[in-house]
């Protein structure tokens, strides 16, 4: 393979992959339950022992 191939490669798939997991990445800070677990992390510094 020679460079302007990998560049096609990388241009086209490489942006799929990336909003793909952007995506997922979405999918999972509003999926059901996610905000009680947020706010639990979000709790967790202010917390005593």
């Amino acid at each position: 393979m020679d460079y302007e191939s990998l560049r096609h490669a990388a241009d086209s798939w490489g942006l799929l992959y990336l909003v793909l997991l952007f995506l997922a990445a979405v999918g999972f800070a509003f999926r059901p339950g996610g905000r009680q677990a947020a706010d639990e992390a979000a709790n967790i510094p202010l917390k005593e022992d």
